[in-house]
């Protein structure tokens, strides 16, 4: 079994619910008969063992050399640990990032912490898109503070109330590692 087959197995096992009727609330708003609750999985060692390793791959799969990556806190925050980590042992170094909800209220007042400035190339990540909304307001959050956005990487794109869509009406390439397809 290849990394993408177990982690859709360890998703499966910790992270997903399905239901023949639509009732399970998303944080949208919106209604549907499953959910992923990535966390489990991206906080467990293994889960980051695994996404560490696939969003790194994709990264590089796609000819990218980030000086970071990173997202909206807290979904995106496991994920771009795993992937610093996963460049740091194969020696091609990818920072994480961290994108608060608002800028912090006290001392620097920066709303992105990490190691980035203004006109740093960086790739945004989230771990589940169904509308986009969250990782459009990390993207407007990158874009504020000077960050050049070269893609975005989702860990999974339940392909629902047109996120992907969404993200990429702001111009910017999006890549899934998983779709609600691998769970079908």
């Amino acid at each position: 079994m290849d990394k993408k087959q177990q982690l859709v197995a360890y998703i499966r096992e910790h992270s997903f619910q399905k239901s023949d009727t639509p009732v399970f609330k998303l944080s949208s708003g919106n209604v549907s008969s499953f959910y992923f609750n990535l966390k489990k999985t991206t906080y467990s060692p293994d889960g980051q063992y695994l996404v560490g390793n696939l969003v790194f791959d994709k990264i590089r799969e796609l000819g990218l050399r980030p000086k970071a990556i990173g997202g909206l806190t807290m979904g995106a925050d496991p994920i771009a640990t795993a992937t610093a980590y996963t460049s740091h042992l194969r020696n091609e170094p990818v920072e994480a990032m961290v994108i608060r909800k608002e800028p912090k209220g006290h001392g620097t007042m920066s709303q992105i912490e990490g190691n980035v400035k203004a006109g740093d190339e960086v790739v945004i990540i989230d771990d589940v898109v169904t509308t986009g909304g969250s990782t459009i307001k990390a993207i407007e959050a990158a874009r504020k503070a000077g960050l050049q956005i070269i893609a975005v990487v989702i860990l999974l794109d339940r392909d629902e109330f047109e996120g992907r869509q969404n993200i990429e009406r702001l111009g910017y390439p999006v890549h899934s590692i998983l779709t609600i397809k691998d769970f079908e």
